[in-house]
């Protein structure tokens, strides 16, 4: 049997820019993709803890150290800059495995963006 597990996760990150002129995504600083263990193209589940919006999209690599955190498109509409969000990703394994498995979270400064 398969699980879906989580894989990945940025807890507490500020929104920084917001771009309805994009086709869509969520752009995340390439540092703290690496430390969550997110690659170009995966798809994330991205929470709002400010309004309660969930949705769905897919990671384009932002400028390493620049902190930015940009929801891209339709997404746009669902977070404003300044917004604090926590970003997911899940993988599927089998039961054995996953009853092991370590998730890579990470914890950014919500003022920076940067790792603590």
């Amino acid at each position: 049997m398969y699980l879906n597990i989580l894989k990945s996760k940025i807890h507490r990150v500020t929104v920084t820019e917001s771009r309805l002129d994009y086709i869509g995504s969520i752009t995340i600083d390439e540092d703290l993709m690496d430390a969550a263990n997110l690659i170009a193209n995966e798809k994330v589940q991205v929470v709002d803890n400010n309004n309660g919006n969930r949705f769905e999209t897919y990671v384009i690599k932002g400028e390493r150290g620049s902190g930015v955190i940009c929801l891209n498109g339709a997404a746009a509409h669902l977070v404003s800059v300044g917004d604090v969000v926590i970003i997911m990703a899940y993988t599927w394994l089998e039961e054995e495995e996953a009853r092991t498995f370590k998730p890579a979270i990470i914890f950014p400064d919500t003022k920076t963006n940067s790792l603590i």
